[in-house]
């Protein structure tokens, strides 16, 4: 299958520009995956809860969410995006995932970041995978990478391919998502955001860009720029993800020992 990523500079609080943009981008890509950014549509540094609702949409209702199914079965492409979701009176930062057959479902970030805080509520939704005729593909949302936890319980579920809306600004990750593709034999795709954002009186955010796919052996088969809107797409083979040997003697899973890992 191919899978790819799509890094882009949204403009802060312009939705229908950003899905327009975004699904221009898209288009040419004969891709079977494509993971965009977190809060792709909206941008990210949002000053106030009121603004944050504002933006925010119900999943899969929506226009975002609408439009992505509409590209999905066009394009016969599994998407996903990282959007602000409303549901009820709580809004959550959310992934959801699309695919030639419609909405497939959402993912509520677990690990918020900095003043996402104030903004939203933590995912309550727990880690999710879903089995499609392409792979089985997780989710988890930017700050989550910083927790083994997420990537570890995504592949003890089956995930062979985690997908990782991000909107980075600490320069770990890229690197980081080697280990963590190592230590689980899965195949990660990383799609970033360019640019920098200042508003509300507050500091600057710069954004690294740097998506990434790297393989379930930690090579980086593809890598962005830190500062270009730019697609790529490679050639994977997700049932390679399903060998969690190391050598002979070497399981990853199989030589856990969980019994002792209780603190």
């Amino acid at each position: 299958m191919k899978a790819g990523f799509i890094q882009t500079n949204p403009a802060f609080g312009d939705i229908p520009s950003n899905v327009e943009r975004t699904a221009e981008l898209m288009s040419p890509m004969h891709a079977d995956l494509v993971v965009l950014p977190e809060l792709f549509n909206t941008g990210y540094q949002f000053i106030s809860k009121e603004e944050t609702v504002e933006l925010s949409e119900e999943i899969p209702s929506g226009f975002t969410t609408q439009q992505l199914i509409t590209l999905s079965k066009k394009l016969r492409v599994y998407i996903v995006a990282g959007i602000a979701e409303r549901a009820g009176e709580e809004c959550y930062n959310s992934a959801v995932l699309t695919g030639p057959e419609g909405f497939l479902g959402v993912y509520r970030k677990t690990h918020l970041f900095f003043d996402e805080k104030l903004w939203f509520t933590p995912g309550n939704t727990g880690f999710r995978v879903w089995r499609t005729p392409i792979g089985a593909i997780g989710i988890m949302v930017c700050f989550d990478w910083f927790f083994p936890e997420s990537a570890r319980t995504l592949a003890l579920m089956g995930a062979e391919i985690i997908a990782h809306p991000s909107n980075l600004v600490l320069p770990f990750c890229p690197d980081a998502m080697v280990t963590r593709c190592l230590e689980n034999r899965v195949f990660t795709v990383t799609a970033n955001r360019t640019g920098t954002e200042q508003r509300g009186g507050r500091d600057a955010l710069d954004f690294i860009g740097r998506s990434g796919i790297v393989s379930p052996q930690g090579e980086v088969l593809t890598r962005a720029s830190d500062d270009r809107e730019e697609v790529s797409v490679v050639e994977i083979d997700p049932s390679l993800a399903r060998n969690k040997d190391l050598n002979p003697f070497n399981n990853f899973f199989a030589d856990r020992r969980p019994d002792l890992y209780k603190i």
